[in-house]
C-alpha cells in the first residue's frame, strides 16, 4: 500500500517519541500492565496510557484483559506502522532500553497474585490514578487546617487559587495586569462574597500598606520583569507577622519553554530570590527546591515562605 505524505509523516511522528519507543522495546519481551510499565519507565500512568493508546490504534500494540486488568503486548498485525518499527528496530540499540529490560525482570519476577494496589504501586503511588486520589482533593483536604485572614492573591489568573482559598480567608484580593484573565477569574467566583479584583501591576500596587496576612506569588515570578522590585511590593502589602508565599520556576536555560508561555525571565534560583527576600526585609523561613518534573526537560520548582518581623 502507497502512503500519502501525510499518512507518511503521522507514522513518522508517531515512532518519534521515546518514550513510545522504550515501552515497544519492552513489550516485545514481557506482557505488562499500565501500573508495571509506569514502574519500569518511571514515566507517569497518564502518559503511558496516552502512549499506549496511540500504539494501539496505529495497530502495533493489542491488549487483553486477565482477570479484570489489561495486559499489553506487541501486536502481530501493525500493518505500514510495524513495518516501518521493523526497519528501525533492526538498528536500535540504546542503553535506556537495557536498563528497563533489567528492570522489566525484577518486575515480572515479583508479581504475586495476592498483592493489593497498594502493594503494586508501593515507592511510586504518586505516579499512579485512584479514584478520588488527586493532589487537587488533597490539597481541599487540608486547607481546612488554615485560618488565611486577608488574602492577596498576585498575578492571580482566572482564578483558581482565590477558588481554592476563599472559605477560609476573610477576604481574597485578586491581582492581574490582564482585563481578559480577570473577568474570567469574576466569572469563576462570582458566588464568593468575600473575593475582590484589581487590575494592576503587581510591581506598583494600588494599596495601602500592611493590609494583608497573606500574600501569594504563585508562579507569577515568571512574568516579572524585575522580581526583587514584586518582592518589594508585596512585602509593603504584609501586616507585621504576615507570610509571604512563593511558587516559581527554578533558573533553567529553555527559551522554548519561555516563549511559548509568554514568560518574561529564565526563571530563580533559590538563592537568588532568598536575597531578594531578605532585601525586601523579610525573614526567610523556608527557600529550596521542592519538586522537579518527571518528563524533560525536568523544570524544578524553587518554594518559599517569608515572615514580615514584627519590628
Amino acid at each position: 500500500m502507497k502512503l500519502s505524505i501525510e499518512q507518511s509523516s503521522e507514522l513518522s511522528r508517531l515512532l518519534a517519541d521515546p518514550s513510545r519507543l522504550r515501552l515497544l522495546l519492552l513489550l516485545e519481551v514481557h506482557t505488562l500492565s499500565i501500573a508495571e510499565l509506569t514502574e519500569i519507565t518511571g514515566l507517569a500512568q497518564s502518559r503511558v496510557s496516552t502512549h499506549l493508546a496511540r500504539l494501539k490504534r496505529a495497530g502495533l500494540v493489542q491488549d487483553q484483559r486477565t482477570g479484570g486488568a489489561a495486559l499489553y503486548a506487541l501486536s502481530g498485525d501493525g500493518g505500514e506502522a510495524a513495518e516501518l518499527w521493523s526497519l528501525l528496530r533492526e538498528r536500535l540499540d540504546d542503553p535506556q532500553a537495557r536498563l528497563d529490560r533489567e528492570r522489566a525482570e525484577e518486575v515480572v519476577r515479583g508479581r504475586k497474585s495476592t498483592q493489593t494496589w497498594a502493594e503494586s504501586v508501593a515507592g511510586r503511588m504518586e505516579l499512579h490514578y485512584s479514584p478520588g486520589r488527586t493532589w487537587e482533593a488533597t490539597a481541599r483536604a487540608l486547607i481546612g487546617l488554615l485560618n488565611l485572614g486577608d488574602v492577596l492573591d498576585l498575578a492571580s489568573g482566572d482564578g483558581v487559587l482565590a477558588e481554592l482559598v476563599s472559605g477560609h480567608a476573610r477576604s481574597v484580593t485578586c491581582v492581574d495586569i490582564s482585563a481578559k484573565v480577570l473577568a474570567a477569574a469574576r466569572k469563576r467566583l462570582r458566588a464568593h462574597a468575600n473575593v475582590g479584583f484589581c487590575r494592576a501591576d503587581m510591581a506598583a500596587l494600588p494599596f495601602a500598606a500592611a493590609q494583608f496576612d497573606h500574600v501569594f506569588l504563585m508562579h507569577a515570578l515568571s512574568y516579572a520583569t524585575r522580581p526583587d522590585a514584586v518582592l518589594g511590593a508585596a512585602a509593603q502589602m504584609l501586616r507585621p507577622g504576615g507570610k509571604l508565599v512563593i511558587a516559581t520556576l527554578n533558573a533553567h536555560q529553555h527559551e522554548v519553554a519561555r516563549a511559548a508561555f509568554d514568560h518574561v525571565n529564565l526563571g530563580m534560583s533559590a538563592a537568588s530570590l532568598r536575597h531578594g527576600l531578605e532585601h525586601a526585609g523579610l525573614s526567610v523561613e523556608f527557600c529550596e527546591i521542592t519538586s522537579r518534573d518527571p518528563r524533560p526537560p525536568y523544570f524544578e520548582v524553587v518554594t518559599a515562605l517569608a515572615l514580615r518581623p514584627h519590628s
